[in-house]
């Protein structure tokens, strides 16, 4: 992971924290229990729930350091406080697919929060990217698969 700061919505830093209590309480002692019932079947080198408790173990743990060194660089961005004259990490934009006269709300956020099913995109994302710093109005050109997708960015505010 980067020395760059991590840039969450309060909501995220909620969702952050409370995976780490999870993994750190209950998490933890779910698999000292599946430890401990492999370990009684006795020969370590032959089993598998002993193997596959240690591997959940090993992802477990690795997840904690993940989460706590991005709760220790995370940086809160408040939409409600930001100048809404243009996109930036936090807000919400509501675009129109320019080919499809579709409406389209997206809320952009930092990358540890990115959900495509829920409508977050990372500002790190293709979209995300050349949303930063446009206005009402701008016309926004995404290279994909497919070819380039425009949108017309119709509004900006805060969730």
């Amino acid at each position: 992971m980067s020395n760059e700061e991590v840039f969450l919505t309060k909501e995220g830093l909620a969702k952050l924290e409370e995976e780490l209590r999870e993994l750190k309480g209950a998490g933890r002692k779910e698999l000292a229990a599946r430890l401990k019932l492999a370990i009684s079947y006795g020969d370590l080198k032959e089993n598998s729930e002993y193997h596959s408790a240690k591997e959940d173990q090993s992802f477990m743990e690795t997840r904690i350091m993940i989460l706590e060194k991005m709760l220790i660089k995370a940086q809160v961005v408040d939409a409600s406080s930001m100048d809404l004259g243009k996109v930036s990490v936090g807000t919400v934009v509501i675009l129109n697919d320019v080919e499809f006269a579709e409406k389209i709300e997206y809320r952009v956020v930092g990358p540890a929060e990115a959900d495509v099913l829920d409508n977050k995109i990372s500002y790190e994302s293709p979209l995300g990217k050349e949303l930063i710093g446009k206005k009402v109005g701008d016309i926004i050109s995404v290279n994909a698969p497919m070819g380039v997708i425009k949108y017309e960015l119709l509004e900006i505010k805060a969730d």
